[in-house]
């Protein structure tokens, strides 16, 4: 018997989720999704998987909460649809920040996502530069954890001049991913010293390393309230940077995220993907650039269905 493959689209990204079934040339799968009265997700597969293997196409972005339940409902009406394997591609991961527990009585909602999606009956997880790469411990499923390094480079290596060029870290746990970017590019790297009062506050305090003169590029996995890339770029500017561009996989953008970065004079452009829809507000923001992550995850859909190995994504 022939396998099959049969690409499903959530709702929380329909024109990422499109775009790759184009890349892929196979049929995109919009299940009905509708709301009972009361707010009770219902889904129903109007197309044949039995036999199937199944990829669907949902970031747990806002509203995370529904998205995230949508995910787990479309699993559940596949798996008793009696589809092969079940393929959770989230370009996002949602609840990725709770990856442990820092105060006493607090959950590690990371791992309880996880338990949900095996449980619902995921077969298999890609997702895209995960805020903590312990998280795919917390899976007792093949887990793929692409990443986003090499759409950026290559937008870095046609956009800013590299003989100027210095990578930076905005606190002490995105170096290692920093180190990665410029290790690629072949330039230095700095980064900022940081210290976080509460959740979604942080305040920029010293910039370690030499960044006079330089084109900065601030890089990180999500931009949430942007509270900490404005004043890491404010604090570059103090110590005499040129010009300051940032990068990041996944644009939350919560609010006052927009309004800062339009305020914000140190920064020049911020570049992020398509893993999380842009709102309409975002898109009329012009500082903001949005690259496409459809043919890296196509690649890695396409290798998983053929059994392909997929480490060359990784890099």
């Amino acid at each position: 018997m022939l396998r099959r493959i049969v690409l499903v689209s959530g709702s929380s990204n329909p024109s990422l989720a499109k775009a790759i079934s184009e890349s892929l040339d196979v049929a995109l799968v919009n299940p009905q999704l509708r709301r009972f009265a009361n707010g009770e997700v219902y889904c129903e597969i109007e197309k044949n998987v039995r036999g199937a293997d199944v990829f669907i196409i949902q970031s747990t972005c806002t509203p995370a909460n529904e998205n995230l339940m949508e995910l787990l409902i479309m699993i559940d009406a596949l798996k008793r649809a009696s589809a092969t394997s079940i393929t959770a591609v989230m370009p996002h991961y949602g609840y990725s920040r709770q990856d442990r527990k820092v105060r006493p009585r607090s959950p590690i909602t990371a791992k309880l996502v996880a338990d949900l999606l095996t449980s619902a009956g995921a077969t298999r997880v890609i997702t895209m530069d995960l805020h903590a790469g312990q998280i795919q411990g917390y899976f007792n499923i093949p887990f793929d954890n692409i990443y986003a390094s090499p759409v950026f480079a290559k937008f870095m290596q046609e956009e800013l001049p590299q003989k100027n060029l210095i990578c930076i870290s905005p606190d002490s746990g995105g170096v290692e991913r920093v180190r990665h970017y410029a290790k690629m590019l072949n330039v230095d790297l700095a980064l900022i010293d940081k210290r976080r009062t509460a959740p979604n506050v942080a305040k920029a305090m010293n910039v370690v390393g030499d960044v006079a003169g330089k084109d900065c590029v601030i890089i990180d996995d999500m931009i949430d309230t942007a509270g900490t890339l404005v004043q890491a770029a404010e604090a570059l500017k103090r110590e005499g940077a040129l010009r300051i561009f940032a990068c990041a996989t996944h644009g939350v953008f919560s609010d006052p995220a927009l309004t800062r970065i339009a305020e914000c004079t140190a920064l020049e452009q911020v570049i992020v993907t398509d893993t999380i829809p842009l709102s309409p507000e975002g898109r009329k923001l012009s500082k903001i650039k949005v690259l496409s992550t459809s043919e890296i995850l196509s690649k890695a859909i396409h290798r998983t269905f053929n059994n392909d190995s997929v480490s060359s994504l990784f890099v």
